[in-house]
């Protein structure tokens, strides 16, 4: 059964020759597919790993197979491939509008901090992405992106630390 929000067939069908194989030294893997969906929900979402639907099976399999993936490279080799086929395929559009607008600041923003935010954690801008347009390349790479800027929040701590719950 297939929930809203998670990766169709032509979708799967395009991400799944680029995710790795198991090694069988640890056993089998859990399905790819439904492990692949339960992150993007909980990207999507924000749900805490332990409250994930009991359809995409155990949340410590989704916790660790995105951490592992993290760590190794995973989900920015597999943005990158999927945003050159996209590109390939003439579906991303590279132009670039530059406005010089300028707007005086409030008094109060005097203060303001100068180091960039985080990445956002939430799903808006994946829903800005998949409404610009109906083409299954930028839905796939609209989802990929916010996996992978989850995945670079998490890269620099993850490869050397413990893991954690959340």
């Amino acid at each position: 059964m297939t929930g809203r929000g998670d990766l169709s067939g032509g979708q799967w069908a395009q991400l799944e020759p680029l995710l790795p194989v198991s090694n069988n030294r640890c056993g089998r893997w859990r399905d790819h597919r439904q492990v692949v969906n339960g992150i993007l929900h909980r990207v999507r979402t924000g749900v805490p790993w332990r409250d994930q639907p009991e359809r995409f099976g155990p949340w410590k399999t989704m916790y660790e197979r995105h951490r592992l993936w993290s760590a190794d490279g995973t989900w920015e080799r597999l943005f990158q491939q999927v945003q050159s086929a996209a590109d390939a395929d003439g579906a991303i559009d590279w132009d670039i509008s530059v406005d010089s607008t300028v707007m005086r600041a409030h008094q109060h923003a005097a203060g303001a901090r100068r180091t960039p935010p985080s990445a956002p954690s939430g799903s808006k801008g994946v829903a800005a992405v998949e409404h610009l347009s109906k083409r299954p390349w930028l839905r796939l790479l609209g989802r990929v992106v916010a996996v992978v800027r989850q995945a670079r929040a998490w890269g620099a701590p993850a490869a050397g630390s413990p893991p954690k719950s959340t």
